[in-house]
């Protein structure tokens, strides 16, 4: 499909303005297209990106993979289940932790103890720490002053323009092939039922490989004019990054107040100003 990219423009953006009426002391918010940052509102400083982490860290594993290391189809996690599995929420591993409560490819279970056997596998076969290669794979590369500080699918803490870099990276990737990267950013295994956290049960719940697909899932927290095609993730932290390769855009957002109802209220309705107001540009 052609993309309508939208061009460098040094103006402010009237909808980001929205944020300055959420319920939370610090915000930072931002728009990007593939050739770089187009808008920032909000306060500096570093974040807590909580499960915005997780597309980050899928970007180390397909380096890996690029790399040899690691083989997206090998056994890891519980058994039947693969890299793969792991990375798509897809392995029957649970939440937070124990025996796996579905055969592998079955259920779509959220599972933040999933990117934690990713990290353990990765870490195994890299022969080094998984927070020393998700450095030298990722972080460095793309000129992150981000810091890994916790779990593989949790704990970076980093800057809006961090995350804003990693929103290029998303939009035209320069670590991984393009081959690659189409394959982390459509569905694996088809027609999974799950629940998205925090919103409730989706059918299907599509996820590429470390980012969730927005599709037609309804309730959302992106807009009602994010295209189907849509990718990204949010975080128990108020944060969220959502791509829309349709218009060539991403939104990157980072607070710090706990995800809860006044987010799935307020994130569609700024993700839908900002794409009419750039329709309009």
């Amino acid at each position: 499909m052609s993309c309508r990219c939208i061009d460098l423009v040094s103006i402010e953006m009237k909808a980001l303005g929205l944020v300055d009426g959420w319920p939370a002391e610090r915000v930072a918010v931002g728009v990007a297209s593939a050739q770089g940052t187009l808008f920032v509102h909000g306060s500096a400083g570093e974040f807590r990106w909580a499960s915005v982490t997780k597309p980050v860290t899928a970007l180390a594993c397909l380096v890996a993979a690029e790399e040899g290391v690691l083989d997206l189809d090998e056994p890891a996690g519980p058994p039947g289940s693969t890299v793969r599995h792991l990375l798509a929420h897809a392995s029957g591993l649970p939440f937070d932790g124990g025996p796996p409560i579905a055969r592998p490819g079955a259920r779509r279970i959220y599972s933040e103890y999933g990117f934690g056997v990713l990290g353990e596998a990765l870490a195994a076969r890299a022969e080094m720490p998984f927070a020393e290669y998700l450095r030298v794979a990722v972080l460095e590369p793309l000129g992150l002053g981000a810091r890994l500080d916790g779990k593989p699918g949790s704990g970076l803490w980093g800057t809006l323009a961090d995350l804003l870099a990693v929103a290029r990276e998303l939009l035209a990737p320069t670590l991984i092939a393009p081959e690659t990267f189409a394959e982390a950013t459509s569905v694996q295994f088809p027609g999974l039922v799950g629940v998205l956290p925090g919103i409730g049960r989706q059918s299907p719940n599509d996820w590429g490989l470390g980012v969730e697909i927005r599709d037609h899932k309804s309730p959302h927290w992106t807009g009602s004019r994010n295209s189907p095609r849509t990718y990204g993730h949010f975080g128990g932290s108020g944060t969220f990054l959502w791509v829309d390769p349709e218009v060539g855009v991403a939104l990157a957002c980072l607070t710090d107040r706990e995800f809860g109802d006044w987010a799935l209220e307020e994130w569609p309705v700024l993700s839908d100003a900002v794409l009419a107001e750039l329709g309009q540009a």
